[in-house]
């Protein structure tokens, strides 16, 4: 994901931050998170899929997602077998 991608998609997928690239960087992490939730049309959802050096998102992700977006409900999905964390977000 770039930040240059302003595909917005019109159905529900999923947002790789599980890369060397956001385990470095937990502000890119961020940064990410929320312009995938921005590209996600309403009445879909967005898988984040989240790098396990941060530890659970609900620590950290979903304040800052429940603050920037009113209309968005966060879903915790599971634990990957890599240690990363998948979030839906329901736009």
């Amino acid at each position: 994901m770039s930040q240059s991608d302003s595909t917005v998609h019109d159905t529900s997928w999923s947002a790789n931050l599980e890369g060397p690239e956001h385990a470095a960087s937990r502000d890119l992490l961020m940064e990410q998170a929320i312009e995938a939730v921005e590209q996600t049309a309403p009445g879909n959802h967005v898988n984040l899929v989240t790098h396990a050096d941060h530890g659970h998102p609900e620590a950290y992700l979903y304040p800052t997602l429940r603050e920037r977006f009113e209309d968005v409900t966060l879903e915790y999905v599971d634990q990957c077998g890599c240690g990363g964390y998948v979030t839906r977000v329901h736009v």
